[in-house]
C-alpha cells in the first residue's frame, strides 16, 4: 500500500514540475547555447519556437529580437566580404539571408539593391555593344586621354621653335598637334635623355609656358598658360560627394568651408537632406578633393564608460541605563464648592481662594504631590546599508552624455506681485503683494555628465560632471514644505588609458555622539551610575566612492592611404600626377643570345654511380628541366598521424613562383574527421618586410574553408620558393582524411593568371 502513495505522489510531483515549467523553456535554453557558440541563425529559430509557445512572455521576446539584430549583422558582414572579393552571387544571398533574418535592418536591404546593381552591370557588360545612335550613347565622365601609338622612351636634343618641338615629339609618338592662334613663337632648348612621352611634353610646356589639352585621343591643342585662357579651356566636371559619417549640417557646413579654402572652389553646394555636396571644377581639383573626404569622412570614436557608484552607511546605535524621574510637583489643595439649584437643573462648581487664614487649617489632605515614572533602556541597534550603482554610458566623440538615475522631486519657486485687496470692514481698498507660486524639478539621485575625447594612442580624456544627491529632510518655508536636498559634487577633467580603471574620489563622513541622561553626581558613579543615568552611544559611518573605467568601443578607420600625401601641383595651378610620370622609363628586358652547347667529357662511373635508364634518359631533356621550374603549391607535410582531439600545423608552400602578388584558394577536407581552426601568417608573400592582407572563412559543415592572401597595393610580388600559410588542424574522430586545394587563382602584380600545380596531403587520426 505504502508503494502506490509513493508512485502516486511521485507521478503528482512530475506533473506539478512539468505544469510550473514554461512551455518554450526547452527552446530558450537551446537559444541560448547557440548564441554563446555564435550560431546566430540556429538561435533565432529557437527564440522563435520559444515565443510562438508563450506568445506573452516578455524575456523570450528580447532574446528573439537581439538575435534578429546579431543573425541580420553576420549575414551583413559575410556579404561585405564576399563583395570585396568578388563573389557578387554569394554577398547577395548573404544579404538576403540577412533580410529574411531582420526584416527591418535597412543596411541589408541598401547592400542588397547595391550587390543587385553590379550584379546587372556585369551582365549588362556581357551583352552586345549598344546601338551605334550617338543619342542613346552614356554621357562621358572624365575628358579624354591620350593614347599615343608608341611609348618608347624619348631621347634627342635640339633648338627650335616651340612648335617645332611639340610637332617632333608628337611624330615621335603618333600624336597631332594643334596651336591656339594666340601661342607665340618661341625658340627654346631641350635635351632629353631617356623620358617617358608626358615628361617630354611636361618639359616642353614649362620652357614654352604652354598648356596641352587632349581634344581627342590622339590630338593634343597647346595654348598659351594664362589665367584667362585657361578658364576658357579647361575642362571641368561635376560630382556628388555623399558622406557617410556626417550627422549635425553643422559638420557638413564644417567641411564645406575646410575644401572651399584649402582649393578654392567657386562651385559648390552643400545638400544637408542628403548628406552630400556638389562640387564642379577641374578633375585634377576633384580628385584632391575626393582624397580629402575619404580622409576625414571617419565614423567617429565610441567609448563605453563604466560608472561604479559605492555607497555604505552604517549606523550603530547603543542605548543602555535606567531614566529615573527628572522632576517632581507638590501642590496644595483647598478643596471645591458645588452648588447646585433648587431644581435640580443646574449646578454650579466653585474654587476655593488660597488665603493665609487657609495655612492655619492646613492637614496631611490638603497637600498632593507628583511624581514622574521612571523608564529603564535596554537597546543594541545595527544598520547597515549598501548601495551599488553600475550604470554604462556609451558616447560618441565630442558629444556629452547625460545619465539621471533617481527621482525627480519637485521645488516651489515663486515671485511677488502687487495686487489690491478690500478690508475687512468693506472699506477702501489696500496694496495687496501676491505670491505667484511655481514648481521646478530636480534630478535627485546620480546625475553623471561626460564628455570624451578619444586620441590615437588609444588614451581617452574625459570631461566630468558627477553629482551624487538625496533627499535627506523636509523644511517649511513660507507656509510651503520644501525638500532638504544633500549634494555630493564633482567635476573635473582625466585622461586614461583604453580600460584603465580611476578612483574618481571618495567621501567619507563619520559620526559619533554620545548621551548621558540622569541625575547628576549618581550617573558619574563606576557601575551604580547605570541605575541612576541612560547612556546612548551612536556612531554612523557614511562613505561614497566612485570608479570609472572607459573602454573603446570604435576607433577610426585610419589607412596609410589616409596618411599618405598627394601631389597638389602649384599655388596657382592645382594638378595632380601619377607616380609613373615622375619614374624615368625602365629599359626592355631583352633575352641573351642562346649560348651553344659545351661538349661535355664523359667521367666514367661504377655501376653503384650509374642512373636508371628511366632517369638517364630524360634527365638532361628540355622537359625534365621545365618540369622542375614549374611552380607548385604542396602541404608540409603530406602525411601526418595525429590522435583525437591533437591539433597540429601544416605548412601551404608554393615552389619557383614569378611575381606572385595574390592568391585565393578553397580548401576541402573531411569535416567528420578533421577540421581547420586557424590560419597563421606564413612570411613568404610578405618578403619578410612587408604585412600581407588574409581574409578568411570557414564552411566547417561542408568541410571548405576559403582563403585570400594579398600584398598591398603598388608593390611588385615576390618570386622564388616558400612558406605561404600555415593551418592549425584539429583532429576530431578517429578516420583518414585529405586536405586538398581544390581551387586557386593566383595572380601577379599585373594581375595575370600564374598557373599552379597542387598536391594533397593525407592525415590519419588515431583513437
Amino acid at each position: 500500500m505504502s508503494q502506490k502513495w509513493g508512485t502516486l505522489i511521485l507521478c503528482v510531483s512530475f506533473g506539478l514540475f512539468a505544469a510550473g515549467c514554461p512551455r518554450g523553456h526547452g527552446e530558450y535554453s537551446e537559444g541560448q547555447r547557440a548564441e554563446n557558440l555564435q550560431d546566430y541563425d540556429a538561435a533565432l529559430s529557437y527564440y522563435q519556437k520559444a515565443v510562438k509557445a508563450e506568445p506573452h512572455n516578455a524575456t523570450y521576446r528580447i532574446r528573439l529580437n537581439q538575435a534578429r539584430f546579431e543573425a541580420g549583422e553576420m549575414h551583413v558582414k559575410r556579404g561585405l566580404e564576399m563583395r570585396k572579393r568578388g563573389e557578387l552571387d554569394g554577398a547577395a544571398i548573404e544579404f538576403q539571408k540577412a533580410l529574411a533574418a531582420d526584416p527591418s535592418s535597412s543596411i541589408a536591404e541598401q547592400e542588397l539593391n547595391r550587390t543587385a546593381e553590379l550584379l546587372a552591370e556585369r551582365e549588362h557588360r556581357k551583352e552586345t555593344p549598344p546601338p551605334t545612335d550617338h543619342n542613346q550613347q552614356p554621357l562621358a565622365s572624365l575628358p579624354p586621354e591620350i593614347k599615343p601609338l608608341s611609348r618608347a622612351p624619348i631621347s634627342m636634343k635640339m633648338s627650335n621653335d616651340a612648335k617645332i618641338v611639340f610637332d617632333t615629339i608628337g611624330k615621335y609618338a603618333g600624336l597631332t598637334m594643334i596651336y591656339d592662334p594666340d601661342f607665340q613663337a618661341r625658340r627654346i632648348t631641350v635635351d632629353f635623355n631617356n623620358v617617358t612621352l608626358e615628361q617630354a611634353l611636361e618639359i616642353v610646356s614649362l620652357e614654352s609656358k604652354a598648356v596641352i589639352k587632349p581634344v581627342t585621343e590622339n590630338t593634343l591643342f597647346v595654348y598659351p598658360d594664362q589665367p584667362q585662357k585657361r578658364r576658357d579651356y579647361e575642362e571641368e566636371i561635376v560630382k556628388t560627394f555623399y558622406l557617410s559619417n556626417v550627422t549635425q549640417p553643422q559638420e557638413l557646413t564644417e567641411i564645406q568651408t575646410g575644401l572651399r579654402q584649402l582649393f578654392d572652389l567657386k562651385r559648390i553646394q552643400q545638400v544637408n537632406s542628403q548628406n552630400a555636396l556638389i562640387i564642379r571644377d577641374t578633375p585634377d581639383k576633384l580628385m584632391l578633393v575626393q582624397k580629402m573626404i575619404d580622409d576625414i569622412d571617419k565614423a567617429k570614436p565610441e567609448v563605453v564608460v563604466q560608472v561604479e557608484v559605492l555607497q555604505t552607511t552604517t549606523d550603530r546605535l547603543r542605548d543602555l541605563g535606567i531614566l529615573p524621574p527628572q522632576q517632581s510637583s507638590v501642590s496644595v489643595n483647598n478643596g471645591n464648592t458645588t452648588t447646585s439649584g433648587t431644581t435640580g437643573s443646574t449646578s454650579t462648581t466653585t474654587n476655593n481662594t488660597l488665603t493665609f487664614e487657609t495655612f492655619r487649617h492646613l492637614n496631611p489632605n490638603s497637600f498632593s504631590v507628583t511624581l514622574p515614572s521612571l523608564t529603564a533602556n535596554l537597546l543594541l541597534s545595527d544598520t547597515n546599508t549598501q548601495i551599488i550603482q553600475n550604470p554604462e554610458i556609451r558616447s560618441v566623440d565630442g558629444q556629452i552624455a547625460h545619465l539621471r538615475i533617481g527621482q525627480r522631486i519637485p521645488v516651489a519657486t515663486g515671485s511677488f506681485q502687487a495686487g489690491v485687496g478690500v478690508g475687512a470692514t468693506g472699506g477702501a481698498g489696500f496694496v495687496n503683494p501676491l505670491v505667484n507660486t511655481q514648481f521646478t524639478y530636480l534630478d535627485v539621485g546620480v546625475n553623471v555628465d561626460i564628455t570624451p575625447r578619444v586620441h590615437p594612442d588609444h588614451d581617452v580624456s574625459l570631461r566630468l560632471l558627477v553629482e551624487i544627491t538625496s533627499h535627506t529632510s523636509d523644511v517649511a518655508i513660507g507656509g510651503i514644505t520644501q525638500p532638504v536636498i544633500s549634494q555630493r559634487k564633482i567635476e573635473h577633467e582625466i585622461r586614461l588609458k583604453d580600460g584603465e580603471v580611476n578612483i574618481l574620489g571618495g567621501l567619507i563622513e563619520r559620526t559619533d555622539s554620545k548621551t548621558i541622561s540622569g541625575w547628576p553626581g549618581f550617573a558619574k558613579l563606576p557601575i551604580l551610575g547605570h541605575l541612576f543615568s541612560d547612556n546612548k552611544v551612536q556612531h554612523v559611518d557614511d562613505e561614497v566612492l566612485i570608479v570609472l573605467t572607459p573602454r573603446i568601443v570604435r576607433m577610426p578607420d585610419w589607412t596609410k592611404l589616409n596618411l599618405r600625401p598627394m601631389l597638389s601641383g602649384t599655388e596657382t595651378v592645382v594638378q595632380t600626377k601619377r607616380e609613373s610620370e615622375l619614374r624615368a622609363p625602365q629599359p626592355e628586358q631583352t633575352q641573351p643570345p642562346p649560348q651553344p652547347p659545351q661538349p661535355q667529357t664523359p667521367q666514367p662511373q661504377s655501376p653503384q654511380q650509374q642512373p636508371p635508364a628511366s632517369a638517364a634518359s630524360g634527365a638532361g631533356t628540355p622537359a625534365a628541366q621545365g618540369a622542375s621550374n614549374v611552380a607548385k603549391m604542396r602541404f608540409e607535410p603530406q602525411s601526418l598521424t595525429l590522435k583525437a582531439g591533437q591539433t597540429a600545423t601544416v605548412g601551404v608552400v608554393v615552389e619557383n613562383v614569378n611575381d606572385l602578388f595574390s592568391i585565393p584558394l578553397l580548401l576541402q577536407y573531411n569535416p567528420a574527421v578533421i577540421s581547420v581552426e586557424e590560419v597563421q601568417h606564413g612570411g613568404f608573400l610578405s618578403g619578410g618586410t612587408q604585412e600581407i592582407a588574409i581574409v578568411s572563412q570557414p564552411f566547417k559543415d561542408k568541410g571548405q574553408y576559403i582563403i585570400s592572401a594579398t600584398r598591398q597595393p603598388n608593390t611588385p610580388g615576390v618570386n622564388g620558393s616558400g612558406t605561404l600559410l600555415g593551418l592549425v588542424v584539429k583532429a576530431l574522430a578517429p578516420g583518414s582524411s585529405t586536405l586538398s586545394i581544390v581551387q586557386v587563382n593566383a595572380k601577379d602584380s599585373q594581375q595575370k593568371s600564374i598557373p599552379l600545380v597542387t598536391s594533397q596531403a593525407t592525415l590519419q587520426v588515431q583513437p
